[in-house]
């Protein structure tokens, strides 16, 4: 019995390194609560023609506190429609004018919303890709060199960092 006694203290240290242990293998992702958004590529589309006149934009996003996206019923004040934060992806159509990328007026808006993540309960970071498909042809413009700028904001009404794609050159005619 004094053995058993003995052996205790060291069962128990043994069972809170163990536990520590298994914890610490768990990986845990800490992201900065402003969401940090990267570019990851853009692929065009040509139509039947060859024309170029679609292309999907994919990036990648991290959130520390998990709140990207908007439900259906955000609606009310700030997501409210004609506030800035009603779209939370704001997309940017550039055109590259005599050398320098200038914003182009054109008759498509870009912005959009984000759907609503739910974040993995296990943590709070959260991070993902967004692929959206974007008109890329302006027919109204003899440019055919585009890019685009983008950024996001959270729930939290925390704004992203904001990047641009590379250079995109559009077949404008066959």
């Amino acid at each position: 019995m004094i053995n058993r006694i003995n052996k205790s203290p060291y069962i128990i240290i043994f069972s809170i390194l163990s536990i520590l242990m298994l914890d610490s293998c768990k990986k845990t992702n800490i992201y900065p609560e402003e969401p940090v958004i990267e570019f990851k590529s853009f692929e065009k589309i040509p139509n039947e023609t060859g024309i170029d006149q679609e292309g999907y934009l994919t990036i990648s996003f991290t959130d520390g506190n998990g709140d990207i996206g908007l439900a259906d019923e955000d609606t009310l004040p700030p997501f409210n429609k004609g506030s800035e934060y009603y779209y939370n992806f704001y997309i940017f159509y550039l055109e590259k004018q005599n050398g320098e990328f200038v914003e182009a007026d054109i008759p498509i808006d870009f912005h959009s919303r984000i759907p609503y993540v739910e974040p993995d309960l296990a943590q709070r970071g959260i991070k993902g890709e967004i692929e959206v498909k974007l008109f890329i042809n302006n027919m109204s413009s003899t440019f055919d060199t585009i890019k685009f700028r983008t950024y996001i904001y959270d729930r939290a009404l925390n704004k992203s960092n904001t990047i641009e794609t590379s250079e995109i050159i559009i077949k404008k005619t066959l």
